[in-house]
């Protein structure tokens, strides 16, 4: 039990130690990215959204 106890508290500091040495992007970065990422899935919402139309008036073509 003192062993398992004893390797969980050294991940802890191993975890610690690993996050420390992270590179963290500025707010501008996050903004920025984000803002990518918005865009994006506004684009892709709207082509997924008239491929869904067309496909929806074929299938209304072909079954009547």
């Amino acid at each position: 039990m003192k062993e398992r106890l004893e390797k969980l508290i050294q991940f802890f500091r191993e975890v610690r130690a690993e996050l420390r040495r992270v590179t963290w992007p500025t707010r501008r970065e996050t903004l920025g990215a984000t803002s990518v990422v918005l865009v994006l899935v506004m684009i892709m919402s709207f082509f997924l959204g008239l491929v869904d139309v067309g496909l929806h008036e074929l299938m209304r073509m072909i079954l009547h």
